[in-house]
């Protein structure tokens, strides 16, 4: 499903642990990384295509996060040609992205890599919020400093100075492994309520939620890939 201009609908997500770091997922069989990302369905708004793709990348479902915010309007990237299909050039451009960022209130074991039968990570690990973009695929980079930034005045207790070179100190999860085989410590319980599907949304103070942008979605060839 295409624009007019040749962008499919696609939400991202940053996810935030308790202490403000962020999911930072490897793709599988390469050396980037990336957060979860994926296409929004016909008949699907924003908001359940997010909770689609991150029970399907990280295997999460609604009552393990809370929606702090999200993005007010699209953010767009092109697609170099030769990582677009040979049948889909001349059609496909790129993408239009909604990023939401979201609390995680579950436990850092309710993450699974390989909640599906087709993983888009094989290891991750939790980052600095302002993530090294230099590991980042470079047609992406300029979304994620975008997005990064508009949502980083809802984060707690973030340090808002940009910093998007910041080398990753954190401990690296492969697929299958938990975070006690790890050698790891459970994050603290608490400071948001559950988002509950179809609630509404408590926001910190300043947050709003924009209606969808509006936006003419023209059928197209189908287009399965998430990058």
């Amino acid at each position: 499903m295409l624009d007019r201009d040749g962008f499919r609908p696609n939400v991202g997500i940053i996810l935030l642990n308790q202490r403000s770091q962020v999911f930072w997922g490897k793709r599988i069989r390469t050396h980037s990384w990336q957060f979860p990302q994926g296409g929004i369905d016909r008949g699907e708004n924003p908001e359940q295509a997010m909770f689609r793709e991150l029970h399907e990348e990280v295997g999460l479902f609604p009552q393990h996060v809370q929606v702090l915010a999200r993005t007010r309007d699209w953010l767009r990237y092109e697609v170099p040609d030769r990582f677009i299909r040979r049948d889909a050039r001349g059609h496909y451009k790129g993408q239009k992205q909604i990023w939401f960022l979201l609390q995680l209130v579950g436990h850092d074991w309710d993450l699974n890599l390989r909640a599906t039968d087709h993983p888009e990570f094989d290891a991750w690990r939790w980052n600095d919020y302002w993530v090294p973009l230099d590991v980042v695929v470079e047609f992406k980079r300029g979304v994620y400093e975008m997005a990064l930034t508009e949502l980083s005045r809802f984060v707690p207790r973030l340090d808002c100075r940009l910093d998007l070179r910041v080398e990753p100190k954190s401990r690296l999860f492969r697929a299958g492994s938990s975070m006690r085989e790890a050698g790891g410590t459970p994050p603290v319980d608490g400071g948001f309520p559950l988002h509950r599907h179809g609630a509404p949304l408590e926001l910190p103070p300043g947050g709003t939620f924009e209606p969808d942008p509006q936006t003419s979605l023209a059928p197209a060839a189908s287009w399965s890939s998430k990058t």
